[in-house]
Parts: structure tokens; C-alpha cells; sequence
């Protein structure tokens, strides 16, 4: 049951993360402090954290199978290939090695629909848990769900591209969520156009909800430790808010999300399958770490002279402040102090704070397009803009040193 402004969820997840669990933070996500407790405790949380962020559904496969009948879809007409080429991953590490030889030697079919029931079954599709049973004696796919991983976990491609060892944490940019969705066949026209118009690594996480098509990039679930504001926007103080959101909002899971600010009130189902594992998810999550920049892809003179202006004349350390290079935890900002406004509709104004928070530059290098609409494509693009916006009369060396240092993060 839904009430409110909310319809039924037709929309993925967020991360999540993120997030957060799936979806809307930005930059390195957000989060408060995790579950405490002995080290040992500690440790047991995060692999439950783990298992729960890659495989568990909370239940959505009812709205994934029995609303939008993606099972159907998934067993007759997406082919490995066809996964693989709207950003869907594999994990190599769930692969027996007979099927591992098989790809690689070109004996395993990835034209058909049927491999792709058979990597379900392995487990080995990132972020899709399906349902494999016995039918009329071969294997059909009954139901499916999406987890957290599938919009904030991606893979090193060093199988295959596409395939290879689960990064987790790093948002998929190249996912395309819309198309995705816009293969149910019980999504009407109008609606597949909306999909269709967002791309690859973008979702919007407010459309049904308000109505309106703005969908942001999807972004990173790692970087989270002592992140108190949450998502692009602020809206939550420690990530168990964004995952609960997220959980049962967007990918229709079973359980209840309540938001005084937005006048939301969602609940699926009769049972509560999401608030028992949000203290272990959240300690996952905390504990990503945000990848080091390889020490082959920006120029260390250069970024050392970009770290100068990034505290000088940039004026980028008066919101990108402190170890964690944001203000999110003590400032939230009004929407024209963000990059990509003005736009139409706003972002801000669609989410309960109706402000932004400047994102974490931890693990920047990582995961353009920037800005939470994704309208600079890269980190020169990021520092030539806020030069013009803020007039700030940076030299093209400088911007480009800035940029460097942007890299180096």
C-alpha cells in the first residue's frame, strides 16, 4: 500500500547507496557512524553488511516480477550480450571453471537468453538475484529482484569487459537503469520515453514520487565514514535513511519509509523485511574505503601547484574543507550555490532539505561525469566552470593544475 504523493515504485535502486544502499549521494556518498561494538562483533556485522548489500532484495521481487514481469523479459529476450551492453555486470568469481573456459574459449552462448538464466543461477549477475526452478525439465527463471549492488557495484574487467572481480561501492556508470526498466512489458509508452530519455549511469530517485523527470548520476557508496548528511541533497543523517528510502521506495521492497518533509508515506507488503538488516548494511558500507588515485593518472607537479589553488585563489577549501573535503556535516547550501542550477525541474526542490551539500572529493578521480546532474564531464570541465560561475580569475594553468589536484584525490 501506498499513500501519499508516492505511486508505486517502477524504479531501481538507488545505494546505495548509498546511498546510498542505492542510490543519491554524491561525490563519496553519506553516512554517520555505524553499529559499535567489540572488534569482533564489528567485523561479523560488516560480512552481513556485505552479503545483504550484494544479494538480499528485501523482498522486491514483487515488484519486479509480479508488476513489471521482468523475469519474462530476462528469459526471452536478454541475451548475455545484450546485459553487458546496458551496463549489467559479471562477477568472473562466481564463475565455475568450466563456464569461466567455456567464455573464454567461445563454447558457452552469449546470444542467448538461456546463459543468462544460467549466470542467475550461479549468482554471478551483479545486483539481479534471480529464482532458477526446474520446468518441464529445463531451467526457468520464476522471479527476480534487484539488490543494492546493482547500481553501486561495478567489476575490475579483468575477465572480460563487463566481467571480472565485484568493486563494490563504485557506482556503475555505465548502467543504464531507464532502458532497463523500459523492457517490462507492463510499462506503457509514455512512460518508456521517460526511461529511455536518462542513459546510461544516470536515475532519478524522486520520479515517482513527484511526477517530474529529473534523473542525477548515480553515485559512489564508498567514502562514507563520518559523512553525516545524506545524498545529494542532505536529506538523512546517517545512511540507514538513504538505504531505507531507497530499499522501499525505489526497488519496492517490503517495508515501510515515512518523510514528513516530502509528505511521504510508503508501505509494501505486510512484513518488515528492511529495518532488521540496516545496522549491518550501513557498517558495509562504512567501511568502503575510497580507491586511491594510480599514480599514473595525474601529474604529481602539476597536482601539487592545483593544491595551492585549491586553497587560494580557487576558494575550493571553503565548502570542500576538513579531511573529508566537504562542510556537509555542519552547512547545507542553497540550490544557486550549486553548479548545475539553475534547472528545470530542480533537483533541491524535489527532496526534503531543498538544499545541496558540497560532495566529498575522495575517489573523484573515479567516477565522472561530475555535478549531480552530470553536466561536466570532467574534472577541467569541474574547475573551468566554477571559475566562470564564481568569477574567480584563474589563469588556464591554473585551471588545469586545479584539475590535476582534483585527480590526485
Amino acid at each position: 500500500m501506498i499513500t501519499s504523493r508516492c505511486r508505486t515504485p517502477v524504479a531501481l535502486a538507488a545505494a546505495a547507496v548509498l546511498t546510498v544502499a542505492c542510490g543519491g549521494g554524491g561525490g563519496g556518498g553519506g553516512g554517520g557512524g555505524g553499529a559499535s561494538g567489540p572488534p569482533a562483533d564489528q567485523a561479523a556485522l560488516i560480512v552481513e553488511g556485505r552479503k545483504i548489500f550484494r544479494f538480499d532484495t528485501f523482498g522486491d521481487e514483487a515488484h519486479w516480477t509480479d508488476t513489471l514481469r521482468m523475469h519474462e523479459v530476462i528469459s526471452t529476450a536478454v541475451a548475455p550480450v545484450t546485459a553487458l551492453a546496458i551496463g549489467l555486470k559479471v562477477d568472473a568469481e562466481a564463475l565455475p571453471a568450466a563456464v569461466a573456459k567455456g567464455i573464454k574459449e567461445g563454447s558457452v552462448d552469449l546470444t542467448s537468453p538461456d546463459t543468462t538464466v544460467a549466470l542467475l543461477k550461479l549468482d554471478a549477475v551483479v545486483g539481479l538475484k534471480g529464482t532458477v526452478q526446474t520446468v518441464n525439465g529445463r531451467d526457468a527463471l520464476t522471479r527476480v529482484g534487484v539488490t543494492c549492488a546493482l547500481c553501486h557495484s561495478t567489476v575490475d574487467n579483468s575477465f572480460a569487459p563487463g566481467i571480472g572481480k565485484r568493486l563494490d561501492g563504485w557506482p556503475n556508470r555505465d548502467l543504464n537503469v531507464g532502458a532497463i526498466i523500459a523492457l517490462s512489458p507492463a510499462v506503457d509508452a509514455a512512460k518508456k520515453a521517460v526511461y529511455l530519455s536518462w542513459g546510461k549511469g544516470k536515475y532519478d530517485p524522486r520520479l515517482n514520487i513527484d511526477g517530474l523527470n529529473k534523473p542525477v548520476v548515480i553515485p559512489p557508496a564508498y567514502g562514507l565514514e563520518g559523512i553525516h548528511s545524506i545524498t545529494f541533497t542532505g536529506d538523512g543523517t546517517d545512511i540507514a535513511y538513504w538505504n531505507r528510502y531507497v530499499a522501499v521506495t525505489q526497488m519496492g521492497g517490503r517495508g515501510s519509509f515515512s518523510e514528513p518533509r516530502l509528505n511521504l508515506s510508503v508501505t509494501n507488503g505486510t512484513e518488515d523485511l528492511v529495518t532488521s538488516k540496516l545496522p549491518a548494511l550501513q557498517a558495509y558500507q562504512l567501511s568502503l574505503q575510497a580507491p586511491s588515485a594510480p599514480a599514473s593518472s595525474f601529474d604529481a607537479a602539476a597536482a601539487a601547484r592545483g593544491k595551492v589553488v585549491f586553497g587560494g585563489a580557487g576558494k575550493c577549501v571553503t565548502c570542500h574543507s576538513g579531511a573529508l573535503f566537504t562542510d556537509a556535516n555542519t552547512t547545507l547550501h542553497l540550490p544557486i550555490d550549486s553548479m548545475a542550477e539553475p534547472e528545470t525541474p530542480s533537483y533541491a526542490f524535489r527532496s526534503a532539505t531543498k538544499m545541496y551539500r558540497s560532495s566529498p572529493l575522495k575517489g573523484a578521480w573515479q567516477h565522472p561525469p561530475y555535478f549531480h546532474d552530470g553536466s561536466a564531464a570532467t574534472l577541467e570541465d569541474v574547475a573551468a566552470t566554477y571559475n566562470t560561475r564564481r568569477s574567480l580569475g584563474l589563469t588556464p594553468q591554473e585551471i588545469a593544475d586545479l584539475a590535476q589536484y582534483l585527480k590526485s584525490q
